[in-house]
């Protein structure tokens, strides 16, 4: 029988936790409960692990964070973590499933992105809207809007929590995936503006024998590849869109923070990559953009996203933080400038095309970047097929030099 770890704060939430566990034994799966909470005595349903037991998971005093809320929320989130890594590899749990506001969200979010991709994972809560970034981070967290506050089993939560409780069910007892035989697993990034350089490439490698994973550069998509690579699933990367590392620098809305483009080197991956997309800083509607930036080069992309061109000055910085990290990679890696263009809209005619930006960020990137590091240099656009097929013969080399 499959079981589901019910991880929450019983002094608070005790009665939707024993409606949740209900719910889910009435659907054949078998249920472990987990107290989180610091307050009051649990209520309900009597947990089968204590809240002394699961804050032991991560050595956390309770007594040492009692009446400070934030302290408690954040020692509990890191034991609720290595509860849930301890108790998924030991074969004891086949999901997890939690409801709360945003301190019960914020702890349960944490065990949840603690285990590995493909293990379900659902939270119902009051803050499943706007910016989820901290509780998905870079998992397969399924968010599910309470709708009401968790607070009471009533005509309203009822469905929501039954309803969740019947989607875990279905998850855990859903038939394995067959995918037959699996093929070496390849990561690479893209933009709306790098789409035909990717879309190339990734034919081209599929047509090899590889499995392509293409993740949008949107802040979440480059975690969430990263922490792929550090878990060992990918084999070789296609960095080709590195546009997360403008957002950073300059405070646009899809950072993928500082440590971005650092995973595979750490670990020795193959990687291969390239400057997609350097020439733009994200943000959301035009009336969002900051006012400090009205006199920049703007351009509304959609109505949901504008799009500012990158500086001399900050392309300078980037080619020296890109130069800095390829430098210190283990493993084999390549960067490839695209001459003409960095993106699609950088190509001469188009709106953030900058002969003088580019060449700050390529000179940045020849001055700093070690000699160990292949850098080749193409006299054409990202987006030109030339370009896509030299990386895609490059990262197959690297494949296959390493067996």
């Amino acid at each position: 029988m499959p079981r589901v770890l019910l991880i929450g704060t019983l002094d608070t939430k005790g009665d939707e936790y024993a409606f949740l566990a209900e719910r889910l034994e009435l659907a054949g799966v078998d249920v472990l409960l987990a107290d989180a909470g610091t307050g009051e005595p649990p209520r309900g349903r009597t947990p089968d692990i204590t809240r002394e037991e699961v804050a032991a998971e991560a050595g956390a005093d309770l007594a040492a964070v009692a009446g400070d809320r934030g302290a408690a929320i954040t020692a509990m989130a890191g034991a609720a973590a290595a509860l849930a890594r301890r108790l998924h590899a030991e074969g004891r749990i086949d999901g997890i499933l939690a409801a709360g506001g945003s301190g019960n969200t914020a702890i349960a979010t944490r065990a949840m992105q603690a285990l590995p991709v493909g293990v379900p994972k659902l939270m119902v809560s009051t803050m499943a809207a706007g910016d989820t970034r901290d509780y998905v981070g870079a998992a397969d967290v399924t968010l599910m809007a309470s709708v009401t506050d968790v607070a009471g089993v009533n005509s309203v939560s009822a469905r929501i929590l039954a309803n969740a409780a019947a989607a875990m069910a279905g998850m855990v007892q859903a038939p394995p995936v067959r995918l037959g035989d699996q093929r070496p697993l390849v990561a690479a990034t893209m933009f709306g503006v790098t789409t035909p350089c990717v879309t190339r490439a990734r034919e081209a490698l599929e047509a090899r024998g590889y499995e392509v994973l293409v993740f949008h550069a949107t802040g979440t998509g480059g975690r969430a590849m990263e922490a792929l690579v550090e878990g060992g699933f990918v084999r070789a990367v296609l960095d080709v869109t590195t546009t997360e590392l403008c957002d950073d620098l300059v405070g646009g809305v899809l950072s993928a923070g500082p440590d971005r483009l650092e995973a595979a080197g750490l670990h020795g991956v193959p990687q291969v990559v390239s400057l997609g997309a350097l020439d733009m800083v994200n943000f959301g509607a035009r009336d969002t953009v900051p006012p400090r930036f009205e006199a920049r080069n703007l351009y509304v992309h959609n109505p949901s996203v504008t799009l500012m061109r990158t500086t001399p000055e900050e392309c300078g910085e980037l080619g020296r933080r890109i130069a800095a990290k390829l430098s210190a990679a283990n493993g084999p890696v390549s960067l490839f400038v695209p001459l003409r263009g960095v993106s699609m809209i950088d190509a001469e005619g188009q709106p953030f095309h900058d002969p003088e930006a580019d060449a700050a960020l390529f000179a940045a990137i020849r001055e700093n970047l070690a000699p160990r590091v292949d850098r080749v240099e193409m006299d054409c656009n990202v987006n030109d097929p030339e370009f896509a097929e030299a990386m895609v013969n490059r990262l197959d080399s690297y494949l296959k030099a390493a067996g």
